[in-house]
């Protein structure tokens, strides 16, 4: 039997595509290829969520999980998409599982982290998160009354939905507060006057921002979705590496 470990071991390496896995590393936990490819686990989700990939003259996307834990998730997904540049083909993304129930006013914090890089600044995209709310809690994720973005990054003179209302400072930094309508649905962004690589603060205080100065009505809203990711328009091939993004929401 001892004679066969160095012929088995050898047979492994000889069989690894050279360069691209030590023997130590494990194979990601998941490959979402398929348009709406979903995967979940420790209180997390990521989401491919080629949602707008019908408006693609040619292109496709795939993301895939790195690692998880009850703390955070890693992941990463590479696109190339082109046609129709104005409009948006996809929002990979990584969301927290929620409680259904939760106003926003009856939440205390909603902490979240991030790090984050992509590979080429050649694209029409930007990096933000999402969060849908609604006065049914059990409204559908995809969409709510209200949607909340915030924009760390945009590449490609990408601009967000409705137009600018000024420059506010909200958890020590400077943003481009804008406001308009997808539909029904109010849609708020705040963008980042510079590019972020990086992110830390609790979201509530963008929610409060909207409380006291947009009548936003935080006593009827639940929470309905907690995102992370990048919507992109058109470019690649491209691909955005999430080191690490956790969330938590506290009542």
């Amino acid at each position: 039997m001892l004679k066969l470990i160095p012929f088995f071991l050898a047979s492994l390496a000889a069989a690894a595509p050279a360069g691209r896995y030590p023997l130590h590393r494990r194979q990601d936990v998941a490959t979402l290829c398929e348009k709406n490819g979903y995967w979940s686990g420790n209180g997390y989700e990521v989401n491919n969520n080629n949602w707008g990939a019908a408006s693609a003259t040619s292109g496709s996307q795939c993301t895939y999980v790195d690692s998880s834990s009850s703390g955070s998730v890693a992941w990463h997904t590479t696109w190339t998409w082109e046609g129709n540049e104005g409009r948006v083909k996809s929002y990979a993304n990584s969301g927290k599982q929620i409680a259904r129930g939760q106003t926003i006013a009856s939440i205390e914090s909603m902490a979240t982290s991030v790090s984050w890089q992509y590979n080429t600044s050649d694209i029409r995209a930007n990096v933000a998160y999402d969060f849908f709310t609604a006065e049914d809690p059990n409204h559908s994720s995809t969409g709510g009354d209200y949607e909340l973005m915030i924009w760390v990054a945009a590449f490609g003179n990408v601009a967000p939905i409705g137009s600018s209302t000024g420059t506010v400072t909200i958890a020590g930094d400077s943003w481009d507060l804008y406001a308009g309508h997808k539909g029904a649905m109010e849609v708020y962004t705040f963008k980042a006057t510079s590019n972020m690589d990086s992110f830390s603060t609790d979201v509530k205080e963008f929610f409060n921002y909207l409380k006291d100065n947009e009548d936003f009505p935080a006593d009827s809203q639940n929470l309905i979705a907690f995102q992370f990711g990048s919507e992109a328009f058109t470019g690649g091939p491209a691909t955005l590496d999430v080191s690490r993004f956790s969330a938590s929401v506290v009542t």
